[in-house]
């Protein structure tokens, strides 16, 4: 697989250029693509798209450059309601939604690449393996050992349940992490703010009865404290959370249970 690193990197190539013909409202999209079948090295294809009839986001004129110009253009989408996660890439360089990405937001041409510092399996489908198996290595799901009620759920207050706002909405789109450099430079050991962010919303949920083990798992010198305080990842989330506060309450919660 080849290895993206920058949107701006001078080893891509000058690819194809498609025009569009009679185009009532033409916009310019440099889309990276990289097959691992050709033997040819990544490139910029440049795409003229007819805004007069595609929908208003950047998932839209990449469905219609599928559908209409190239079919071998190759992407992840299923929602496009910006609530799977699927078509998370970086635009204008940023790392987003390309579903709640709107076309009109980009001055100028649209540059699409895929998610950054990840392995591309093709064009703009970076393989997210590690990214979920250090999801996985968190366990996130709720570990109990006292006896569930025999006639109800687990219940919690209305406070307890107010702490997990702003963490269960995480999609794991992986825009954060692939926007953090200390992530880029530490990926194969420090977690990253997406996970991160869900190992706390176990941690401070009141059912959960494992805090101690979660927070024993995350001590260690790269999973957790790999994070500098870049804020990156806040800045880039398309859900509008916080992973960085995230993180610096998990440290917090260690300071606290190391003075006990």
């Amino acid at each position: 697989m080849a290895e993206f690193s920058l949107p701006k990197n001078s080893k891509i190539g000058k690819g194809k250029h498609f025009p569009a013909q009679g185009a009532k409202s033409p916009k310019q999209f440099k889309v990276y693509r990289w097959s691992p079948d050709d033997g040819a090295n990544p490139r910029t294809d440049t795409f003229e798209v007819d805004l007069a009839s595609c929908g208003p986001m950047v998932l839209d004129a990449l469905i219609k450059i599928k559908n209409e110009i190239d079919p071998t253009l190759t992407f992840r989408r299923s929602c496009r309601e910006g609530i799977c996660g699927s078509c998370a890439m970086n635009i204008d360089g940023t790392n987003t939604l390309a579903c709640t990405k709107a076309i009109d937001e980009v001055k100028g041409e649209v540059r699409v690449y895929p998610l950054p510092h990840m392995p591309v399996v093709k064009d703009l489908v970076p393989d997210l393996t590690h990214f979920y198996a250090q999801y996985a290595s968190i366990r996130p799901w709720m570990r109990t050992e006292s006896v569930p009620p025999p006639d109800r759920e687990r219940l919690q207050s209305k406070e307890d349940r107010a702490k997990l706002d702003g963490l269960y909405e995480c999609i794991l789109c992986a825009c954060c992490s692939t926007s953090c450099p200390s992530y880029w430079w530490n990926g194969d050991r420090y977690l990253g703010p997406a996970i991160l962010l869900q190992a706390y919303r176990w941690i401070i949920d009141s059912r959960d009865e494992d805090t101690g083990e979660r927070l024993d798992n995350l001590e260690d010198p790269f999973r957790l404290y790999r994070c500098h305080t870049i804020m990156n990842c806040t800045k880039t989330c398309p859900k509008g959370l916080n992973p960085a506060k995230a993180i610096a309450e998990i440290k917090k919660l260690m300071v606290q249970r190391r003075s006990l």
